[in-house]
């Protein structure tokens, strides 16, 4: 099968995930291929798609939500699934004991779940590298408050998104007509 990974990335943690997710699926064997949202052109010639995005204040990047909004007539016809990249940190629960992976749920995937059924949505934490902030993420990031509750490093965890995209091929493979029967 052929797999779109269209993602959305501002500063290059989403992309390198993008890019790790459609490594492990080549080495599963599927024909897999990452590109920009913005560059990922017309879907209609994949099997399967993936769409992931960067998040800031709880969305995904315009360059996502534009790719799944405009093609959304495509990925309802297909196999699609979603990731989003960005709590920072190590804690899997949020001070109150909240569980991340529902509180750091971009705002747009309910919209797209109603749209598109995707097989799967899942949240990867990201990555401050204080070095590659520009502009206003950089001025940001010098506010006392902010850099209390946003934790530099690289919290990715490579293990976890290898897993996801081993799941994915698995349903891929089962999805796929066997060349014997």
């Amino acid at each position: 099968m052929s797999v779109l990974i269209a993602y959305a990335s501002k500063y290059g943690s989403t992309a390198e995930i993008a890019e790790r997710i459609a490594g492990k699926l080549c080495d599963l064997g599927q024909n897999a291929l990452a590109v920009p949202a913005e560059a990922a052109g017309d879907p209609t010639a994949y099997d399967a798609i993936i769409v992931g995005s960067a998040v800031y204040l709880g969305s995904w990047r315009k360059e996502a939500t534009d790719f799944v909004r405009h093609n959304r007539a495509t990925l309802s016809a297909r196999p699609v699934w979603l990731f989003s990249s960005g709590p920072l940190g190590t804690e899997t629960t949020d001070i109150n004991g909240k569980d991340l992976e529902v509180e750091a749920r971009p705002k747009e995937i309910d919209e797209f779940e109603s749209e598109i059924s995707p097989r799967g949505s899942h949240v990867f934490f990201g990555v401050l590298d204080p070095e590659k902030l520009a502009g206003r993420d950089r001025l940001m990031r010098r506010l006392p408050p902010v850099r209390e509750i946003l934790p530099e490093g690289d919290f990715r965890n490579w293990d976890e998104v290898d897993a996801w995209a081993t799941s994915i091929a698995d349903e891929l493979a089962r999805s796929t007509p066997s060349s014997t029967e």
